[in-house]
């Protein structure tokens, strides 16, 4: 006979710090579960602070706060009949722990804490909590006196362990354990626990999500079993994006998988399965003979069954059916994953729109399109009745009516999206006139401006000083004159965005709505050669391309002429990615590949062996020698190589101000999270340099 149960989780969009919020989020998670009938709710890791907490995990107010908060759960007897998974911060024996506390009907049934922390990346999980490395081993935990004047109840097991009901067994797995060689999933499944949760906090990143589905498909389809997978939603506070993609997979199926990106702040997954067909699949004499010498799990009792009314055959019950699993494209992700953290950011700062300077290059543009990307997920939700986000559309617009919300993208990206060409005597017609089109098929408040007489009055004002006047290097002026021209009318821009950000909305009679965030238009290549200039219009609020490469780029931007038919983009595409810093002259037009010294390909495959790879200059020197071969000899690769490391080095000072960036790739040089090597390096890099050096001597005299 089929013992069926129904399980469900979740994906969360929880913000650090926002307890009321975050408890209400929980709250209304739970009763939608319990809705569809489900017995067991798993929520997403440190889900009542909000994972991203960083430092603030340090201070004891965020304890306290989390017991209040989950007090208030505890209480609900809306939340009875459930099993509870959630998650959030614990001290015991004056050490901070990662936990997950288990609870049913008001009376807490086990802390589970986090054995294995992620510390690598954009995780500093060991900087603020402890390992729980007694692996099977439970001891008590003495409870707040909060939850003792609530339920009597004093104390509670507190380690790894699991609980077992009347008909099944549950284990649990939190976040990095799933990712780790001796994950726990193998010994819960070796001493016969069917069920394992798993609490996440998993942020987005290019192509990152076929890696996650895996490993848990792979785990289930090796152990057999259930495995409820919860991960966080959305921007909780930094530069990370959490993807949601909660899913339920049995014996190495999905069966339900819930958005990656999306603007609905709880979005509930349930499915019913039939436990005999897990005891099936894990009845294999390897696993009988294994399970010999593994670990055993203390259990805590619970006395009740999840299965519907014990054993009884209920035909109302249809087990979920086996679900395709949904990737999208890096174009589709590059679209979704900052339009939706743009959003995040702009409702919880409470701000009231962005300004960007709109150059005419592909940067800027493919900026405008994710704001473009995030103006019709928008529309879309308020037209799909969304109540949350006409209720985020309203603070952010002030307004209170629901017949003032815009009607379409275009007239919510004119009220929120201001947009900007900047001009000197160095820009050409085409990207201006590319800028002024882009703008109209957008949407956006658009202005053109010509600044010459600023930056006119800059340099008059340092001749009169000095008695000299810079030249450019086509006019026969030196190289430091060169740079120092362009730098001029980069640092211009900056300053030109922070006040037209600031004054827009009051020169529209908009006073109301305050000043709007500037964003950042650099790539990830850009920022790993330095080829910006600090403090210039890449300095900004945020940049939601900050994290993705060119080619990527361009890749959006061709995928985004399809889907949206902006025919105007093609322009875009073909045109040679320029600075326009430089006098253009009949024989002259500055490219950015040009003075960079690189291709954004090149850099793009020196970025990831730098980082991904972990290689300093002589390691990748022979990298390249193999990956380069068909079309660069090794004195080309050389000099690569060296200048890379060397203009990596002189600019990495820039990092320590760049523009907190959307995370989406794994060699990114943000050095305020990612990527923590110093900012003063000998750029020559003499040992490495003198090992290429002597490798080319051996070469030629070969």
């Amino acid at each position: 006979m089929p013992q069926y149960v129904t399980l469900a989780t979740c994906s969360l969009n929880q913000w650090a710090l926002d307890f009321e919020g975050n408890r209400d989020r929980i709250l209304e998670s739970i009763l939608i579960a319990k809705e569809r009938g489900a017995k067991l709710r798993v929520g997403p890791e440190l889900e009542i602070t909000g994972y991203g907490c960083l430092d603030h995990f340090l201070e004891n107010d965020i304890y306290l706060q989390s017991w209040e908060m989950y007090e208030t759960i505890l209480k609900d007897e809306r939340t009875y009949d459930i099993i509870l998974d959630i998650g959030m911060p614990i001290i015991h024996k004056n050490r901070r722990y990662n936990c997950r506390i288990l609870s049913y009907n008001g009376t807490i049934l086990l802390i589970r804490p986090k054995i294995f922390l992620a510390n690598d990346g954009n995780y500093r999980e060991m900087r603020y909590f402890t390992p729980w490395l007694k692996t099977q081993y439970i001891e008590q935990f003495k409870l707040p006196n909060l939850i003792y004047k609530l339920n009597g109840q004093e104390f509670v097991k507190f380690g790894d362990g699991v609980i077992e009901t009347l008909d099944t067994v549950i284990g649990f797995e939190t976040c990095e354990e799933m990712f780790t060689p001796q994950s726990p999933h193998i010994s819960l499944s070796l001493d016969g626990i069917e069920i394992i949760t798993n609490s996440s906090g998993s942020h987005h990143e290019l192509r990152k999500l076929n890696t996650r589905i895996s490993l848990i498909v792979e785990a289930t389809r090796k152990c057999g079993g259930i495995y409820l997978y919860s991960n966080q939603r959305g921007c909780d506070g930094d530069r990370l994006y959490y993807d949601g993609s909660s899913m339920i997979i049995v014996n190495g199926q999905i069966l339900a998988q819930s958005s990656q990106f999306s603007l609905n702040d709880i979005e509930v997954l349930t499915a019913t399965i039939d436990l005999d067909d897990v005891r099936s699949y894990k009845s294999l004499i390897s696993h009988g003979l294994q399970s010999k010498f593994s670990p055993i799990y203390e259990r805590e009792f619970l006395n009740i069954e999840i299965s519907p009314e014990g054993n009884k055959f209920d035909l109302s019950l249809v087990p979920t059916s086996i679900k395709e699993v949904k990737y999208h494209l890096p174009e589709e992700e590059i679209a979704l994953g900052p339009a939706c953290w743009l959003w995040d950011y702009l409702r919880r700062c409470k701000g009231n729109g962005f300004f960007l300077p709109l150059s005419g290059g592909i940067d800027s543009c493919a900026t405008a399109m994710i704001i473009h990307t995030m103006c019709k997920l928008v529309i879309k939700e308020v037209q799909n009745g969304n109540l949350q986000v006409i209720k985020d559309i309203k603070q952010v617009l002030k307004i209170e009516k629901d017949d003032e919300i815009p009607k379409n993208s275009e007239e919510f990206a004119n009220l929120i999206f201001h947009t900007c060409y900047m001009g000197t005597v160095n820009s050409s017609k085409e990207t201006r006139d590319r800028s002024l089109r882009l703008s109209e098929k957008i949407g956006s408040y658009h202005i053109n401006l010509n600044m010459d007489i600023v930056v006119e009055s800059i340099i008059k004002l340092f001749e009169i000083t000095t008695g000299k006047r810079p030249i450019y290097k086509i006019f026969g002026g030196c190289q430091i004159e060169n740079l120092a021209l362009q730098n001029i009318q980069a640092r211009l821009r900056m300053v030109l965005s922070y006040l037209f950000a600031q004054l827009l909305p009051w020169c529209r009679n908009k006073q109301n709505l305050g000043g709007l965030l500037v964003l950042g238009s650099a790539n990830v290549d850009e920022q790993l050669r330095g080829y910006l200039t600090k403090y210039d219009c890449s300095s900004a609020d945020i940049n939601p391309i900050g994290g993705i490469s060119k080619n990527d780029l361009i890749k959006f931007i061709k995928w985004s002429r399809e889907e949206y038919n902006f025919s105007i983009l093609d322009e875009f595409i073909n045109a040679t990615p320029t600075a326009e810093l430089e006098p253009i002259t009949e024989n002259y037009l500055q490219s950015d590949e040009i003075d960079m010294g690189f291709t954004y390909n090149e850099l793009s495959i020196m970025g990831k062996l730098r980082k991904i790879d972990k290689c300093g200059p002589y390691s990748m020197f022979i990298k390249l020698t193999h990956i380069w071969k068909d079309y660069k000899s090794v004195e080309e690769i050389a000099d690569k190589v060296n200048s890379f490391f060397y203009y990596y080095s002189i600019n990495r000072h820039k990092q320590t101000v760049s523009t907190p960036s959307y995370h989406a790739e794994q060699y990114s040089p943000d050095d305020n999270r990612f990527d923590l090597r110093p900012f003063l390096i000998n750029p020559m890099f003499p040992v490495g340099r003198g090992k290429i050096n002597k490798f080319l001597i051996d070469y030629r005299n070969k």
